[in-house]
């Protein structure tokens, strides 16, 4: 026995130091360039429960959320919104239904809490005056757009409002049915210089529709990822890395453990303590706390959440170089796409690096 022991121990990767890892300068200026937003502290927050539009697989329309009422008062929310400050939340995230219905709660959010990002399907436009990210979803070419999502010329309509909006990020949520679409979209996109990035549908709980990914639509959608980052690269906002974690057959939850409430009963540190999700109504509750509620876990591939739960995972991404600077490669793009003004750098890695230490092999 203590011999097969120590001829395991021999083969066994030395783990680096960290001053290892940073031995290369772009490594460094990199790790150097995103721990400077290791402050941030997101909550999010429904504005209106009302929609322009009514898609198939929405998350809003799932659960108790969609019930609550919509608190209209603006004294209301900027109390809120000082409040969130004084507890340490640094970073807003502004959904709904859809929040472009109520610009002046959002005005006022914005006045309060100055880093942010709003979700919306882009029909209306946000006022410039209010400067948070702004990220517009896109669900496939319009054709699929009119059947889905029931809008017809829709990507038209988003181009022509945010076209030149240093705010804007367009995301294309890839299903299992627009995968090939998805080529169309870029074109059209990097056509206007806008700036595109990826989610990936994850089932509502109880959704077995259509859109609900299969193993085979899941390597599709990563090879096309990784086709359009090589293609588009001033405009894609993405990695390698990226693509894996989010197109792995087992969902983020599995993966890295999630580190919002719903998922982690402990209040002590990190997301556990920090995150809320406040409802319409200016309510929250702990047990059904995350990025996307009523999303189903297992299925849980959305970019909101792995922006939280694979960037709060850096220990495990410190024992090989590569595996570090996929990391990397995932916490600029994260911040790329959120936080106005960051601009993204070069990916470091171009290898496929599978996500480490998995909660199932």
């Amino acid at each position: 026995m203590s011999m097969i022991i120590n001829n395991k121990a021999a083969v066994e990767p030395v783990k680096p130091k960290f001053s290892d890892l940073l031995a290369k300068p772009e490594v460094k200026e990199r790790w150097e360039k995103v721990r400077k937003y290791f402050f941030l502290r997101e909550s999010t927050y429904d504005m209106s429960n009302r929609c322009n539009l009514r898609c198939d697989g929405c998350y809003y329309y799932e659960g108790e959320k969609q019930f609550a009422a919509e608190n209209s008062d603006a004294q209301a929310w900027s109390n809120l919104m000082q409040a969130e400050a004084a507890r340490g939340i640094t970073y807003v995230v502004l959904a709904g239904a859809e929040p472009s219905l109520v610009p002046e709660l959002l005005d006022v959010c914005y006045q309060a809490m100055p880093r942010g990002s709003i979700a919306t399907n882009g029909l209306k436009k946000i006022p410039e005056s209010i400067g948070y990210k702004i990220h517009i979803s896109a669900w496939g070419n319009d054709e699929t757009s009119l059947r889905v999502r029931k809008a017809g010329n829709l990507l038209k309509k988003q181009i022509e409002n945010y076209k030149n909006d240093q705010r804007a990020v367009f995301v294309y949520t890839f299903t299992r049915e627009n995968i090939d679409e998805v080529h169309q979209v870029a074109r059209n996109l990097a056509a206007e210089d806008c700036k595109l990035t990826f989610n990936v549908f994850s089932s509502p709980v109880g959704y077995n529709g259509p859109l609900r990914h299969t193993d085979e639509s899941l390597e599709r959608t990563r090879q096309a990822m990784i086709d359009l980052l090589n293609q588009y690269p001033q405009n894609v906002l993405y990695s390698v890395y990226n693509a894996v974690a989010h197109t792995h057959k087992y969902g983020l939850h599995d993966l890295y453990t999630c580190s919002y409430p719903r998922q982690n009963p402990s209040k002590d540190i990190g997301l556990g303590r920090s995150f809320r999700q406040y409802r319409t109504d200016l309510t929250w509750d702990r047990s059904v706390a995350c990025c996307v509620p009523d999303t189903d876990c297992a299925d849980c591939r959305h970019y909101a959440a792995g922006s939280a739960v694979v960037t709060a995972r850096l220990y495990r991404h410190v024992n090989t170089l590569a595996t570090f600077q996929s990391w990397l490669d995932y916490v600029d793009t994260y911040l790329a796409v959120w936080v106005m003004g960051y601009e993204k750098g070069e990916n470091l890695c171009a290898e496929i690096i599978n996500p480490p230490h998995a909660a199932i092999s």
